[in-house]
């Protein structure tokens, strides 16, 4: 399954070490964050419950950035 999420991000840099965090979290099979259109795609491993993986990327993301926001 894939999903699209909006998110704000301050930098480019920072997006590209979002986009690294989100891809290493268990449940995401692959990602990618686009600082230009404020984006992040994420796509799940079989079975992967969403709201729980997408809680684990957020937390891996404040880590990154702190005051970064994901809509979903």
């Amino acid at each position: 399954m894939k999903k699209t999420y909006k998110i704000e991000v301050d930098c480019a840099n920072c997006a590209n070490l979002m986009e690294q965090a989100a891809k290493k979290t268990p449940g995401v099979k692959d990602a990618s964050v686009s600082y230009m259109s404020l984006k992040m795609k994420v796509e799940f491993e079989e079975g992967a419950e969403e709201k729980a993986v997408m809680q684990e990327v957020f937390k891996a993301c404040r880590k990154i950035e702190p005051d970064c926001e994901i809509e979903f």
